[in-house]
Parts: structure tokens; sequence; C-alpha cells
């Protein structure tokens, strides 16, 4: 927390336009810059999370600029080991929100009642913290499963959607690259497309896997604006680091499909140091005209 001398002469350096970019202050007297609304998966910060907790993590991811949460420490009712409200009110303390989060649990026609009984009270938890989505991001289907298989996690999630629905929370599904192989004749992601129920189940196109898997991110984003309502902005490591990512043809599109909600994941790091590679990121999204 900082003292009344120090915040006094933040404000007055604000007001005399000394400081580089436009800022503003969150509610517990910290600076963090305004702009754009681009979000976060916290797992970009994982190791970050382990070391020092989530607190200085969520501190450091708003001294950056990030606006836009989505989790991935979900367990047993807490959120990063934090009841729900408590979680919200850390991150609404820093002048960010948090709006989606990453959690799932495998399915077997033996273990139906105890999945969905998880799910309830996953719900609720995520309910508590006032997020929009709940996101699985994972499938174990492959090419080498039968398309049953693949039906019946259809099935699956459209019960899973249809729980989640009734707490105002919608159910989706993030993509890996294996999605974009087939079974039989079937491209598995363009048959959970038109195998999911679109009032109870959304899809989050990790555009990265999705060109790692032989697809066109912005065409899939075009064709399917209508259940594609969340993506994960990523690249092989820093966003804008491989150059292999069209990201303004991504951006045009989403921008015409009015994309709510998006977040950068980083899963590696060029030189090791996450914190950097997600100011970097934030950096590149924020220069970029097509970024509104």
């Amino acid at each position: 927390m900082q003292n009344r001398r120090n915040f006094i002469k933040q404000a007055s350096l604000l007001a005399a336009g000394s400081l580089v970019a436009p800022q503003l202050f969150s509610s517990n007297g910290m600076l963090t810059p305004a702009g754009k609304n681009i979000g976060l998966q916290l797992y970009s910060l994982r190791s970050m999370v382990n070391k020092e907790g989530i607190q200085a993590t969520l501190e450091a991811v708003a001294k950056i600029g990030y606006k836009n949460l989505e989790t991935a420490g979900y367990s047993d009712g807490k959120i990063y080991g934090l009841k729900p409200v408590e979680f919200k009110k850390q991150v609404d303390s820093l002048g960010m929100k948090v709006t989606s989060a990453h959690l799932g649990q495998s399915y077997t026609k033996g273990n139906e009642d105890k999945v969905m009984d998880w799910w309830k009270i996953a719900t609720e938890a995520h309910n508590k913290a006032e997020m929009i989505y709940m996101v699985m991001p994972f499938l174990p289907v492959g090419e080498k499963n039968e398309l049953n298989d693949l039906k019946r996690y259809c099935e699956y999630f459209n019960k899973v959607g249809e729980l989640t629905k009734k707490s105002g929370i919608t159910f989706g599904f993030h993509n890996h690259a294996g999605e974009f192989k087939k079974i039989g004749d079937h491209v598995i992601y363009d048959y959970m497309l038109a195998n999911t129920d679109k009032d109870k189940v959304c899809f989050e196109l990790d555009v990265y896997w999705c060109q790692v898997g032989g697809a066109n991110p912005a065409e899939y984003l075009k064709k399917y604006s209508d259940q594609i309502i969340l993506t994960h902005i990523k690249d092989e490591k820093e966003i804008g680091a491989s150059g292999m990512m069209d990201f303004e043809a991504i951006f045009k599109q989403m921008n015409r499909s009015k994309m709510k909600d998006w977040y950068v994941e980083i899963e590696e790091y060029t030189n090791n140091d996450p914190l950097a590679s997600a100011q970097e990121s934030f950096d590149y999204l924020n220069k970029a005209r097509y970024v509104k």
C-alpha cells in the first residue's frame, strides 16, 4: 500500500503529463496503464504463481497493462487457493477483470455422476467469482479413436454446457493441434462444431495450434463466428516473435465478429523469463494498429 506522500507525488506527475504512457489509479492506489483491453491467460506466468504467489503475479500483470484475465488454477472450490469472492476482489482492486477459467474433467460412461458433481461445485465457485466462461482446455479423443468416442464427448459437453448455463456461465472448449486431424472422413474440430449445441457450448480458438494443425485461423473465425466467441492469441513463444502468424488477418476477423474477450497465452519463452515475455507480447499488441 502506498503512503500518502507517494500517492500525491504520482498524481502530480500524472497531471503534469510526465508519465510516458496514459495511466489510471486502481482502487488500491497502484498505477496501472490505461489502454487496450488486452487479456492474459494466467497459465503464461505459472512459474511465477508457483514461486511468488498469485497476489504478486496479479500485481505484475496489472503493472504491464493487461486488463482481462483467464485463470488456470481451480481446485476444490477455490481459485489459486483463494475463495472465489476473494480472488475476484484482488483482481478488481488492481483495475482488471476476470472473465474466463480453464478447467476440466475427463469423462467415461462409468463416472458420469461423479464428473457432473465436480462440475456443479466448479460452476458454483466460478459463479461466485462472476465469471462469464468456463473452458475445458483438453480433449482425450484423437485420430486413433472411434467416431463414437468423439460423439460421446460432444454429448458430454452439451450436458456440462446445460449445467453452467443455469448459472449464467457459458461453457467452452479450447483446442490444440490434434483437433485438426481426422477420425475417418471427419475433421475432429469441425465435427465438434457441428455436433454440439450452439446454445450450450462455445469454442475458444487457439490460433497458434489451429495453424500448427494445418488450418487457417482467420477462416475458422469467419466461418464459425457464431460459435467461436473467444480466442487464445498465441505464437511459438512471444506474440509476434516467430513471424509465422498473420495476427492482422486474425484480429481483423475478430473485429468484424465483434469478439469481446480474447487472451494472450505464452507457453515458451525466448530468454526463460515469463514476465519479460508477457511484457513483450503486450507491447507488440498494444502497438498494433489492428488491435482495438
